[in-house]
């Protein structure tokens, strides 16, 4: 339906002025699209949208969408079409970043399009999505090289960066926390919460040969190392090794824990226990049975392993395991979410592994995400003091705002996974 624009108090915002078409090309300039194209997608987008509990104007003084809710600007309209009619959502993410479009509330905005994102698309466009969605970059696959590379693009931006929204810990990935709503001053306490289920999990005690794949900055190794286990950490990043390795030695636990520039198919060794944080949804579904593959090859017999996995919902990975998505080309190249079906099917087919226990726990890192997203509003002007410009601080605000509307609407969820074999499942 079509709301009256005098109950909606919404005001325009200019579009971001001097995005650098040198870092951000696609953003700078606009695809070249059909008007016929565009008129599609913006009739797609105005049936969609008018039947969401939002409130979207289309231009300043134009037409408000939605039947109540959130409310959102599409400054230029016209832009917006001709990048979701090119790009799909991609050029959503891009027409954000450019300034296109804007909300008091992006993560509220984004969680009602996340519960709602098998109606966005009409089901005949859908069955063709092999003929209008972007296929995924040849270039981003999980390689050695290709690994490297991309784990370079994320996690070696700025070790400083990444301080000024994650709590003392410097821990990127889901906290657990006793209730909601949570405090950021519980953080690295529900951060320490998580480290200690998986260790539990894994059964990390005195003398345990741990071995951590994905490394972090370093307070998993840190807090199994107290707990008396001799720790090997892998990464790929050359900023978190550094960084790791020194706050290891601060705790003084560098004789027990050593942190390895050194990519999981390359470890050697038996461990009794292995425990991965949110890794494997860097790996890729190509490389999947061998990632698992590795970790059967690793454990010795009789232990365990605990993951921590970001999942979705095994039909909706399996329609857009092929998309190239957003996220990938700006946040995480190379990613794929799995279902925990996907996990459960590549265990059986590759491996001696299964998985014995799952706790799930989403609503923590929608928490989590706020915290993070609320920190780095707040601290914007030390990002720009970093060098990063006004359109990489849009992306990087969208990137946790849709993260978390994935956990709040569901789309997404968040588990802590023990695998053994059969010597050690019970």
């Amino acid at each position: 339906m079509t709301m009256s624009t005098t109950s909606v108090p919404l005001s325009a915002s200019a579009p971001a002025a001097g995005v650098d078409p040198r870092r951000w090309p696609d953003v700078a300039a606009r695809p070249r699209c059909s008007r016929l194209r565009a008129a599609v997608a913006g009739a797609v987008l105005r049936r969609a949208l008018s039947g969401l509990p939002l409130r979207c104007r289309l231009g300043e003084g134009g037409p408000v969408l939605g039947t109540g809710g959130p409310a959102v600007l599409i400054a230029d309209p016209d832009a917006f079409h001709r990048r979701v009619g090119t790009n799909g959502l991609i050029g959503f993410g891009e027409s954000y970043m450019a300034g296109e479009w804007d909300a008091p509330d992006l993560t509220a905005v984004l969680t009602v399009l996340a519960s709602h994102v098998t109606e966005l698309v009409p089901q005949p466009l859908q069955r063709l999505r092999s003929l209008w969605a972007h296929r995924q970059p040849t270039e981003r696959r999980n390689t050695l090289d290709g690994a490297r590379g991309n784990i370079h693009d994320h996690y070696d931006l700025s070790n400083d960066l990444f301080a000024l929204f994650l709590d003392e810990t410097l821990t990127y990935s889901s906290a657990v926390f006793r209730g909601f709503p949570a405090r950021r001053a519980q953080l690295p306490a529900a951060q320490h919460r998580k480290i200690d289920r998986l260790l539990d999990l894994a059964g990390v005690g005195e003398g345990t040969r741990l071995l951590e794949i994905g490394t972090g900055w370093g307070e998993l190794a840190v807090r199994a190392a107290r707990r008396g286990a001799r720790v090997v950490s892998v990464t790929l990043s050359e900023e978190q090794r550094r960084l790791a390795t020194a706050r290891i030695a601060a705790a003084g636990q560098q004789d027990r824990a050593t942190v390895q520039l050194r990519d999981y198919r390359q470890v050697t060794g038996s461990y009794d226990a292995i425990v991965s944080v949110e890794m494997i949804e860097a790996v890729g579904a190509e490389y999947w049975p061998v990632y698992f593959t590795a970790l059967d090859r690793l454990l010795a017999p009789g232990g365990t392993v605990a993951l921590q996995a970001i999942t979705m919902a095994d039909e909706r990975m399996l329609a857009t395991r092929h998309t190239h998505t957003w996220m990938q080309k700006y946040v995480f190249p190379g990613g794929l979410i799995p279902s925990l079906e996907a996990i459960e099917r590549t265990l059986d087919e590759h491996t001696a592994l299964r998985v014995t226990s799952c706790d799930g726990f989403g609503p923590h890192y929608a928490e989590t995400l706020r915290l993070w997203r609320e920190r780095f509003t707040e601290r914007a002007a030390d990002v720009a003091a970093l060098g990063f410009d006004e359109t990489f601080r849009r992306m990087w605000t969208l990137y946790l705002a849709y993260s978390e509307a994935g956990f709040r609407s569901g789309y997404l969820d968040v588990c802590q996974l023990r695998l053994a074999r059969g010597e050690a499942a019970g």
